[in-house]
């Protein structure tokens, strides 16, 4: 379970910062002007559904100026708790996609062969280095050698 925490912190590192300013964003610009929105339209007492819809779209033209105007005017009680449900949706919008994001096994994103298998001339104890079945540069397969000899050859034909 462990390597499934580690795999999704390592794959989405670089996207947590992202998903930070997409919330500070998502705040500013639609959370400030919806809640002051809804604060003028309840000031009579009940809520004005046409007075929200017009100060909606006067107030998200300019959500600096509506951010300042939701503490500057007492709207802040309405700010937090809006805040506090777009932060909670946000949070599991986010932990869906990092739970998604997770590795599915141990070995997901791990290379399952290296052509650094040998250095230095180990791979000489199998192959040879002059004669033989060419396997690749400098790499023959013995055709004289005791025991299984059998070659699993990866690649593609060129035709030209």
């Amino acid at each position: 379970m462990n390597y499934k925490i580690e795999g999704a912190i390592r794959r989405n590192r670089k996207y947590f910062i992202v998903y930070a300013i997409l919330w500070v964003a998502i705040a500013i610009v639609f959370v400030s002007p919806f809640s002051y929105s809804a604060h003028v339209a309840e000031l009579d007492g009940e809520f004005n559904l046409q007075v929200f819809i017009t100060t909606f779209g006067t107030s998200i033209i300019n959500p600096f100026g509506t951010f300042g105007k939701v503490f500057a005017e007492g709207a802040g009680e309405n700010f937090v708790s809006t805040l506090l449900v777009v932060t909670v949706i946000y949070t599991i919008f986010f932990f869906i996609g990092f739970v998604r994001s997770a590795p599915k096994n141990e070995y997901s994103d791990i290379e399952h062969g290296s052509s650094d298998w040998s250095q230095k001339g180990e791979q000489y104890t199998v192959l040879n280095k002059n004669k033989g079945i060419i396997l690749a540069e400098d790499n023959y397969l013995p055709l004289d050698k005791r025991g299984n000899i059998n070659v699993l050859v990866v690649g593609r034909i060129r035709v030209w």
